[in-house]
């Protein structure tokens, strides 16, 4: 038997008889609302929130998550700079089964929160070629939490595998943004995730009807943001093998396809900020995107390397970061100019250990603001133009300038000037090598460590008015010659010297051993001859 339940009418007539008519309205509203909404809640699924690129990995998850799980499955892409990879983005994760798909375009926030602290460090090309998804991990991690919380999601799910450092990355960030979310990572669920290869992917999501734009033969994995473009899988995979560039390369050529010509670029800095290029100005994220294509098309900022991962793995992978490169280059041309040595060493030590900490997923720590704000430290008059040449994978250095350059011609040129005194050399190279002397020092002293024996050049008691230029070569070669044979020539005499005191002494020890032995007969001879005759021999008084 059936039976209708009219809820409006139960609720119309219960408040009729709390209340009267007099506050019906009021009254109806409010308990149906109160009703209405338990129901719902009842009805309504968990939800999770998974991060969603599209790919192969993300997209077969989302029907595996509501098969397992019975989740309603929230997308969310955050865009660093994919570009082409987010076309029909929303239309393949609804037809995987998602409900929603939160786009978020968040290029300039990359650019300038995540990429700029990153350039500001100094960082080395092959190191900065491994940080593309380690600088978009933390961004893309905070999102998803915000997004978690906005929905009422119990969960934050991602695709990384359990060979990866992204799942490293994703969770330490999450950790630390939203520690109360529960964290899904179907890679390391082994007893519920069947797949073992990209194929099985495939073959699954065909099986649920849904279609991918790549295949099995062309599934290299690619992660792409305005930092980089990376690759791995297929033949990279074993380390012997020469990479087939033509086939993956998605921002350049190669460096033999880059054209003949010369590309002259103009790049402005202020504050350690790059902000124009070839005299327009240009927010950060358009002048990486610009730098990524001019770059590109001369084979500039391409990287084969194997990497350490956090987990312990070598991998291999081909890395394309032609901004960053450029950007890396023209940074340092500058600094050569503005910072002192100290500063410059000090900040060469320290990006080292910055780029660990991002590449190990700990941007979200104390250490990374505290050295991030060194480095900024370090910006404030890094102001001027850099200009280079790109020419088939190499950059050439064509000048620099800035308004708070250290160098100074008057000071550095070869031509003697007012302002430097060569005499001033002299006192700082005895305070400089003090030490050095204090120890060579001791070492004669007490005959700890054998002296080189050097021959004695010159010695100049009293400055020589002429720079060394100006002294020939060959009456050098003579000078150093002549003192040499000098030395020979008085170590050979000193030698004859203490063979010649030898001898004699020799000699007189020999005489002294004769009259010993003549006194000793004679003593005997006398003994003999007191026994034949009877005579005693006088006694020593």
């Amino acid at each position: 038997m059936f039976f209708s339940f009219d809820s409006d009418l139960w609720l119309a007539s219960f408040s009729k008889s709390l209340y009267g008519y007099k506050s019906y309205s009021e009254t109806y509203f409010r308990i149906a609302s109160t009703v209405r909404k338990g129901i719902f809640m009842a009805k309504l699924k968990e939800k999770v929130v998974l991060a969603y690129s599209g790919g192969l990995d993300t997209t077969a998850i989302i029907p595996w998550l509501k098969e397992h799980f019975d989740y309603e499955v929230i997308c969310c892409c955050v865009d660093c700079g994919q570009d082409s990879e987010l076309r029909s983005l929303e239309e393949r994760a609804k037809l995987a089964g998602a409900s929603k798909l939160y786009l978020l375009d968040e290029k300039d926030v990359f650019a300038e929160e995540y990429v700029l602290p990153c350039l500001q460090s100094g960082v080395r090309p092959e190191r900065a070629a491994l940080l593309g998804s380690a600088l978009s991990r933390p961004l893309i991690a905070k999102k998803l939490a915000e997004i978690a919380v906005k929905e009422h999601a119990v969960a934050i799910c991602h695709g990384a595998t359990g060979k990866g450092n992204d799942q490293v990355r994703f969770e330490l960030s999450i950790k630390a943004l939203a520690p109360e979310l529960k964290v899904i990572a179907p890679w390391r669920m082994t007893e519920l995730w069947p797949f073992r290869s990209r194929e099985d992917e495939l073959a699954y999501c065909r099986q649920k009807g849904i279609d991918l734009p790549f295949d099995a033969s062309h599934s290299y994995s690619h992660d792409r943001n305005l930092w980089h473009s990376s690759h791995e899988g297929l033949e990279l995979e074993d380390p012997a093998q020469e990479p087939m560039l033509e086939e993956l390369l998605l921002l350049g050529v190669s460096p033999k396809h880059a054209p003949d010509a010369e590309t002259l670029l103009r790049i402005g800095f202020e504050k350690g900020v790059p902000v124009s290029l070839n005299g327009k100005e240009l927010r950060l994220s358009e002048l990486l995107r610009r730098l990524n294509e001019l770059g590109g098309n001369n084979g500039i900022g391409i990287y084969d390397l194997v990497e350490d991962r956090v987990v312990g793995m070598k991998a291999r992978g081909i890395y394309e970061i032609p901004a960053v490169t450029i950007l890396l280059k023209a940074q340092s041309c500058l600094e050569a100019l503005v910072l002192d040595r100290e500063t410059l060493e000090t900040k060469r030590t320290l990006s080292e250990k910055f780029a660990s900490l991002l590449y190990e997923g700990k941007w979200f720590t104390p250490l990374r603001e505290a050295l991030q704000a060194f480095f900024a430290s370090t910006q404030e008059l890094l102001t001027g133009e850099v200009r280079l040449r790109l020419y088939k994978g190499n950059l050439i250095h064509a000048g620099s300038s800035s308004e708070f350059s250290l160098y100074s011609e008057e000071f550095a040129s070869f031509t003697t000037g007012e302002l430097y005194h060569h005499r001033d050399a002299e006192g700082f190279i005895s305070l400089y090598g003090l030490p050095m002397l204090l120890r060579a020092r001791m070492q004669q002293r007490s005959g700890s460590a054998e002296l080189l024996e050097m021959p004695e050049l010159l010695s100049l008691s009293q400055p020589v008015k002429t720079t060394v230029s100006k002294v020939k070569k060959a009456d050098k070669k003579q000078a150093v010659r002549k003192t040499s044979e000098k030395k020979k020539t008085a170590d050979k005499s000193a030698d004859k010297k203490k063979s010649g005191k030898k001898e004699d002494s020799k000699a007189e020890s020999g005489k002294k051993e004769t009259v010993k032995k003549t006194a000793v007969k004679k003593e005997a001879t006398k003994k003999t001859v007191a026994k034949k005759t009877g005579k005693k021999l006088p006694q020593e008084q």
